[in-house]
């Protein structure tokens, strides 16, 4: 048995190898396995999720940034909140950190082969969705039309900036970038404006679309209802949860959400898997 399912609880030892300043307060770390077999023996799909700890402060559970289809390490993005994630924040390339998993559900990629692929995204939500973005652009020939809308406060704080100028210039990808009212600079040339609103007036057509869903909660509730509106069905509806996790096995009880636990059940969910959930999510 291998040691992603035999030791739950030992962490890979990880190399911090690279650091990127994404936004104010928002880094992503470049990770090597400290013990190169355990690298070449780590396999995960898109949308799992880990436990990466600062030692002597405790575990923060981000997704896995990065998609599996780029080998030989993975990435994660967090901003600075609490205890675990200032940890994080003071350390330097070299260094090392603790990780578990992968845990959670995963993207029904082959599921989508021969679709059109729509990504919306706010804010800090983005990196969820990275990882799949990279994962179908990786396959791009499974896939048919891919959009990408992706808005945040203001411009200082889009995240991974090189690579949205990347996804821009690429034929094949037809990407709209917002900021909120207020968030835009004199040179600014995307959109201006609340996600949902842009969603309704630049939204691909929703037939034979997969469209994913990942932001703050407030955005992802008036998203939803504009994509009801555009013809979508609930079915083809994907989002990923971050709620509450804690210890990423179904053992704390944070997760929980009726019936279901977010980091066994999910993090990947459907419109129609959310509709059944309890009305307090």
């Amino acid at each position: 048995m291998d040691k992603q399912k035999d030791s739950l609880y030992l962490p890979y030892r990880m190399i911090i190898e690279k650091i990127t300043d994404e936004a104010p307060g928002v880094r992503t770390f470049r990770l090597k396995f400290k013990e190169e077999r355990e690298g070449e023996d780590f396999h995960f799909k898109a949308g799992q999720f880990g436990e990466y700890s600062a030692f002597g402060e405790g575990e923060s559970t981000f997704c896995i940034a990065s998609s599996p289809t780029r080998k030989g390490y993975i990435e994660c993005t967090f901003r600075q909140a609490g205890r675990v994630t200032t940890g994080l924040s003071r350390l330097e390339t070299g260094a090392t950190i603790g990780f578990r998993g992968p845990f959670g559900n995963t993207f029904p990629l082959d599921e989508w082969k021969g679709k059109n692929l729509l990504f919306i995204a706010g804010g800090i939500a983005l990196p969820p969705m990275r990882c799949v973005i990279w994962n179908a652009l990786d396959l791009r020939e499974n896939f048919n039309d891919v959009t990408i809308i992706y808005g945040a406060k203001s411009v200082a704080d889009l995240v991974y900036k090189e690579e949205l100028r990347e996804w821009d210039n690429r034929p094949d990808v037809r990407l709209v970038t917002t900021v909120d009212p207020g968030g835009e600079t004199p040179d600014w040339k995307g959109q201006v404006g609340f996600v949902p609103s842009v969603l309704e007036a630049v939204a691909p057509d929703s037939d034979n679309t997969v469209a994913i869903v990942c932001g703050p909660p407030v955005m992802i509730k008036f998203t939803f209802p504009v994509l009801e509106k555009l013809g979508f069905k609930d079915e083809d509806i994907y989002t990923t949860l971050e709620n509450r996790m804690k210890c990423g096995v179904g053992k704390c009880g944070r997760c929980n959400v009726g019936k279901l636990y977010v980091c066994k059940d999910g993090p990947v969910f459907t419109k129609a898997q959310l509709n059944n959930m309890p009305s307090e999510y």
